[in-house]
């Protein structure tokens, strides 16, 4: 079984039945169909052949953990990086408060996802990776230990944002987007791919991020310690700065144990390849919020 990193589509044929059902997309002029050949396939039409090949090379790999990774560095930062990861350097407090917004909405969908991970198996290691999860990110241990969630809307507070208005703001819609494709994958797929779609973006605050090829961190370390931030904002980027090496490599050694023994690992690298794209227009989200609150 085949899965297109567009639309999502089962295709019962190998390669070159993806590589067909992806050429017929693009001469039917779909734009998402469209914008992921230009990405990474090739911006020059080929016959269809060729076309296939070409598709069959963006999927090879000898390691599906070292293929996310390269893929996620390549996207948020390669040559060009993200522009909310250039705004996190030195966040300014507009960034930073329009973090605080639109990440309770992730995270509010993040321990719903691991919650439908869990539903989907019954392989206990997975089960209990994904309750550490939930905990870590929405409960916590008390007051010595606060949950990720806490922590983020500490850092709201610290900005003059209230917790209430954060709770009560609307997600904006390339948000709203993207947590409706991640309910869907880790609901009603298989939860190799719940958590290939998940946990592969927990690479963005690896801070082993540049021993795998990029050029920059998710922020200066600097601002943790030189009084360019709030003390809570240094909390809360200190604690999935230290946390998500852990998580994010652990679920990926998971993620490819599994696919292989389900042999789905193509379906898994069509579930990175579209959450990495919810990914990147949910980072846009951030800053857009950002600006929103600036000009209010």
């Amino acid at each position: 079984m085949m899965r297109c990193p567009t639309c999502l589509v089962e295709l019962e044929g190998g390669f070159p039945e993806l590589g067909r059902h992806i050429f017929k997309q693009q001469r039917l002029a779909d734009a998402g169909h469209i914008t992921w050949i230009n990405r990474y396939v090739s911006k020059t039409r080929t016959d269809e052949d060729t076309f296939i090949s070409k598709v069959i090379a963006v999927f090879q790999n000898d390691s599906l953990k070292e293929w996310i990774i390269h893929q996620f560095v390549k996207k948020f930062y390669g040559d060009d990086p993200h522009r909310f990861v250039i705004a996190m350097q030195r966040p300014s407090k507009f960034v930073l408060l329009g973090y605080a917004y639109e990440h309770h909405h992730f995270l509010k969908q993040w321990v719903k996802s691991c919650a439908s991970i869990i539903s989907n198996t019954d392989i206990e290691e997975v089960q209990h990776y994904e309750l550490d999860n939930i905990s870590s990110e929405w409960r916590g241990s008390g007051n010595t230990v606060p949950s990720h969630h806490e922590l983020l809307l500490r850092m709201g507070e610290s900005y003059g944002a209230k917790r209430e208005d954060i709770y009560s703001t609307e997600a904006l819609d390339p948000t709203k987007l993207a947590i409706s494709t991640w309910d869907y994958i880790c609901r009603d797929l298989t939860f190799v791919e719940g958590m290939a779609a998940m946990h592969s973006l927990e690479l963005i605050a690896n801070r082993n991020i540049k021993n795998y090829g990029s050029p920059i961190g998710y922020f200066d370390p600097e601002i943790l310690s030189d009084g360019s931030v709030t003390k809570e904002t240094a909390e809360f980027l200190k604690e999935g700065y230290m946390a998500d090496v852990i998580h994010s490599e652990v679920a990926l050694d998971l993620i490819e144990k599994y696919s292989k023994k389900l042999n789905i690992v193509q379906p898994v690298q069509a579930v990175v390849m579209k959450s990495m794209e919810e990914f990147d227009n949910y980072l846009n989200a951030r800053l857009e919020r950002g600006e929103m609150l600036e000009n209010k």
